[in-house]
């Protein structure tokens, strides 16, 4: 191994230490020594680590790969409008769902977000949670999947070492400090890592120009692909024509927005923090980051086409090579020196973080599923406090084996398995969460209902319907997210309305989240009674 190489994986070796160190931290601390702990951190979550854990726990290795790759290839059309769309889900999120999601879940004792279903509607079969518990199964493993296959590439392309072998390490440092320090771990470990991700992408965009002769020359270089730089083609790579992106295309990319309100391991934090008058300031700070950082990471991929045309780096023709064009660029730069190796180590540790900052979060959720919702609440099996965290930490390790086979092939794409989970965790929980907090008369057949549609719906138009090509080949998201949201109103129309004390309970919420009531205390027992009786 060179001496650059060595360099890199210092740094690398580096913040692996730290993360892990973090988990054990948290551990002796009593970050793990209980459920409510363990998923929410006790509901202490400062505004800051909110936000920033929120939105790295949101990105993964689709940040720092996924939007790289596609803009690389396509240009500005669809990864322009996925920004878009994104940017002003991520500001509604915290401004719609955030606050009322966090009063809302303390008051009726919620923990996980199946159990704030269930809870909800007073769902003493707790069919909703259980439902949910599977769905965030389902689709967490694909989603899971996506980051340690991103582990496995980032270390093949940059050192030669089997992809295999680097994508199972990698998930036994994520399982290690997850297991050890639970939601506080996790949360931490985002925070530090959305500060790696953000030097990462400004170091990688100062370099990657310096590389292809400046901006004028990367703005010209763009311009002479047809459609390359237009919001209404985009560039097609298999014709080296102009593509057409229409109105239905851009309503349809625009619909990534959508999926944040029902994306598990966000409304945790949102559930988590630790004053609700202080999500405004997470808001402010979420928004932001969350439209620079993915502006930054598409003008990376404009920025390595045309390192590519200087002949320094490789010409990219698939979307699993040119998501690798922040490695291409990282490995560039580890030839300059022993600082600049220990800066590529920098950005290399980026990668990891947007990959990690997910998957720890998702695999903290789907634990919860199966220990709180599935095991104790729908299957009725008695755990204790001891029994409760083995269960959830073994459910952790199962997932992550899971994740490893699905991930197996290096040429599947990031972006694409992202894609796919994100619309099934929209159109399963979003509508359902949308009406729970703010329509009074959705009722529990409703809920369950609409989030059986939306999974379902985003598998059949997925494989069934898009397939067929012309105006049905949209993104599953925005069809899947329609029919949800109609068969819950309709539903809840059709059935009984839902009790006077779960009205009542809404109607409570509904006045503390004006704010011009202050919240209650811990202390305060007569506002964090759960509206299911156990």
């Amino acid at each position: 191994m060179s001496s650059a190489s060595m360099c890199v994986l210092i740094a690398i070796i580096a913040y692996l230490g730290l993360t892990i160190g973090i988990g054990v931290y948290y551990s002796r601390k009593g970050g793990s020594s209980d459920t409510e702990n363990f998923y929410l951190g006790g509901r202490g979550l400062n505004p800051i680590v909110t936000a920033m854990s929120a939105e790295a726990s949101d990105m993964s290795s689709y940040l720092l790969m996924g939007l790289p790759g596609l803009a690389y290839l396509a240009g500005v059309a669809e990864v322009g409008w996925t920004v878009i769309g994104l940017a002003v889900g991520t500001y509604l999120n915290f401004l719609l769902v955030a606050k009322r999601l966090r009063i809302y879940s303390e008051k009726i004792g919620a923990n996980t977000v199946p159990d704030f279903f269930s809870r909800r509607y007073d769902d003493r079969k707790r069919t909703l949670s259980c439902m949910a518990a599977v769905i965030i199964l389902i689709f967490f493993i694909p989603y899971t999947a996506s980051g340690f296959k991103a582990v496995g590439t980032l270390f093949n392309s940059l050192f030669g070492w089997d992809y295999h072998v680097a994508m199972v390490l990698g998930a036994a440092v994520i399982i290690g400090y997850t297991v050890l320090g639970g939601f506080l771990a996790v949360s931490t470990t985002d925070l530090i890592q959305s500060v790696v991700m953000t030097i990462a992408l400004l170091i990688i965009i100062v370099f990657g120009i310096s590389q292809a002769g400046g901006i004028g020359t990367v703005i010209e270089n763009s311009k002479a692909l047809p459609g390359y730089l237009n919001l209404t083609q985009g560039y097609d790579i298999t014709t080296g024509k102009a593509a057409v992106f229409g109105g239905l295309s851009i309503v349809s990319t625009l619909a990534w927005g959508l999926g944040y309100f029902g994306m598990p391991h966000i409304l945790l934090r949102f559930m988590a923090i630790r004053d609700p008058e202080e999500i405004k300031i997470s808001r402010r700070i979420a928004a932001v980051w969350a439209f620079l950082s993915m502006a930054v990471a598409v003008l990376i991929g404009f920025i390595g086409y045309s390192v590519s045309v200087t002949g320094k780096v490789p010409f990219l023709e698939t979307s699993a090579e040119s998501e690798t064009i922040i490695i291409r660029l990282s490995d560039l730069m580890s030839r300059n020196g022993v600082f600049f190796s220990i800066i590529a180590g920098v950005i290399m540790a980026g990668i990891l973080a947007a990959t990690m900052s997910t998957a720890d979060s998702q695999l903290l959720a789907a634990a919860s599923s199966m220990s709180e919702d599935i095991m104790r609440d729908f299957l009725h099996i008695k755990l204790d406090q001891k029994t409760s965290m083995f269960v959830a930490r073994i459910t952790v390790v199962a997932i992550a084996i899971i994740a490893v086979f699905l991930a197996w092939d290096p040429n599947s794409s990031v972006f694409r398995v992202v894609s796919f989970a994100w619309a099934g965790f929209g159109a399963a929980f979003g509508p359902v969460m949308i009406l729970a907090l703010f329509w009074k008369r959705s009722s529990r057949g409703g809920a369950t209902a609409g989030m059986f549609a939306g999974g379902l719906m985003v598998f059949v138009w997925k494989y069934l319907v898009a397939p067929m090509g012309g105006v049905f080949a949209i993104y599953e998201l925005l069809p899947a997210f329609v029919v949800a949201l109609l068969v819950n109103v309709v539903v809840s129309l059709l059935t009984f309305a839902p009790s006077k004390e779960v009205q009542k309970t809404f109607d409570e919420v509904a006045e503390l989240s004006k704010g011009n009531i202050g919240f209650a205390s811990k202390s305060d027992k007569s506002l964090s009674q759960p509206a299911l009786q156990e």
